[in-house]
């Protein structure tokens, strides 16, 4: 056990603490959600606006197997923080090795399934005649990355639950720096000349090269997440069972994500006037998904530098530096994502001129302004996602998936389908970009109640 990495989670100052292992935290993150927008900028150039679409078409399996990551990564973090905070040594290790285990099974089972369905995954996702071959192209290929990529996210979650958050930072920023290198050499004609393939080579490489790192890291004797073989081939049941349970909340979040993605793109199909207007929609959307991503990451990357102090001083029974880093990290999140909703008013046009170059005149300013329009709309409801996003973190640190469940599954899930299609109705397309408004607002205001009545519990826990 790392002594000096628990005294820290202990004692240091809360506020220093917190940005210490959020600034790597939030760098990280904002790498990795660099992977996809690259990946849409240089298809963009290369293939045109059908090849963009399609990335946004296949992008739900990628977030499936984020969503596996996440969960057991989160799950197993939460698990080991707590175990780390009672100096419990023997359920330390079987969290990290247990995870390994459930990380290859799964996702191996997915790539598997998605490989054997492919054709009818794609008619799944509303894949149009205009897209279809680039969508297949591309994941006939990411197909093979997926068990590195997945457990790349899990050996995250487990470095920086056991502080050694620049580890966790230099992983993502591998794995970004190699995809941003290979994607225009593998792309363009004046290197392979392989085009949206070439993306997905780029990626499959650039994901596998983070996990060798991490997990190299991981194996050395500085690292205490103690990985043994011999608890991999006999995983623990109970420990297991604890780790999906508190990291299902992730898995939903992300899985309704995917969903999410499939449901806007068959409704697009439905209220298009034609295969074309289908897949130009396509391609917005998929483009403000991947901005959203970018724009909101460092956010995210806040909110995973609070779970390791969370959790280690909740397992330890510390509540009144719970009550702190939780209250520093939602005034923090609450400006940062005002802050981002500023810039989308004022830069959507620049950013969707960013993905147009290959495309004729009338079809780019036909993109640029329709999809500026839906992104401002879209970002109105970011402000009120803040305490959402702090209470199913936080939920998830201390051990309660219930929760942390019932808080991701309303916004994504619970309001965003009955409201999308009402909406959708009376608006058409247009009524897509309000319903990420209504939900947010909706599911914002119900956490910012939750979140105050907690705060008033964790108090009452410290002071009597």
């Amino acid at each position: 056990m790392n002594k000096e990495k628990s005294e820290m989670l202990r004692y240091m100052n809360i506020k220093k603490l917190l940005i210490k292992l959020a600034i790597p935290s939030i760098l990280a993150m904002m790498v990795n959600a660099l992977y996809n927008l690259v990946d849409t900028f240089f298809v963009s150039q290369s293939e045109g606006l059908d090849a963009v679409a399609a990335l946004s078409i296949v992008f739900p399996i990628q977030l499936i197997i984020l969503g596996i990551g996440l969960m057991l990564g989160v799950g197993s973090a939460s698990v080991f923080s707590r175990a780390f905070g009672r100096k419990d040594i023997d359920k330390m290790k079987k969290s990290v090795n247990t995870a390994i285990f459930l990380n290859v099974t799964l996702t191996l089972t997915v790539s598997f399934f998605s490989y054997i369905f492919l054709d009818e995954l794609l008619a799944l996702f509303s894949a149009e005649p205009d897209n279809i071959d680039f969508a297949r192209d591309y994941l006939l290929i990411i197909l093979i990355a997926l068990i590195p990529f997945s457990l790349s996210v899990m050996m995250n979650n487990l470095t920086r639950a056991e502080g050694r958050v620049k580890i966790a930072m230099w992983s993502l920023v591998i794995g970004a720096g190699v995809n941003i290198i290979l994607d225009p050499l593998f792309i363009f004609d004046w290197g392979f000349g392989l085009g949206i393939q070439g993306a997905a080579y780029a990626t499959a490489i650039a994901k596998t090269a983070a996990f060798i790192f991490i997990f190299g890291q991981a194996m050395t004797k500085k690292s205490s997440l103690a990985i043994d073989f011999k608890y991999m081939i006999k995983p623990s049941y109970k420990v297991g069972k604890e780790i999906v349970f508190v990291g299902l909340p992730s898995f939903a979040r992300v899985a309704l994500g995917a969903v999410l993605i499939i449901i806007v793109n068959n409704l697009i199909s439905d209220h298009a006037v034609n295969s074309d207007e289908a897949s130009l929609y396509q391609s917005i959307y998929g483009v403000i998904n991947k901005l959203i991503r970018f724009s909101l990451m460092a956010g995210f990357g806040l909110v995973q530098g609070m779970v390791p102090i969370i959790g280690y001083n909740f397992g330890a029974k510390i509540y009144e530096r719970v009550h702190k880093v939780l209250k520093f990290a939602s005034l923090l999140l609450l400006g940062y994502f005002t802050l981002a909703l500023i810039g989308v008013m004022i830069f959507a046009p620049n950013l969707f001129e960013i993905f147009t170059s290959n495309e004729d005149i009338a079809n780019k300013a036909e993109f640029i302004r329709l999809g500026s329009k839906a992104f401002r709309i879209v970002a109105i409801g970011f402000t009120f996602i803040t305490y959402q996003v702090v209470l199913s973190s936080s939920y998830q640190a201390m051990g309660y998936p219930v929760r942390a469940f019932i808080v991701a599954l309303s916004r994504r899930f619970i309001l965003f389908i009955p409201i999308a299609l009402l909406l959708t109705n009376y608006f058409g397309i247009d009524g897509i970009w309000w319903t990420f408004v209504a939900a947010d607002v909706i599911a914002g205001l119900g956490s910012f109640i939750v979140y105050v009545f907690e705060m008033k519990q964790l108090k009452t826990r410290f002071t009597g």
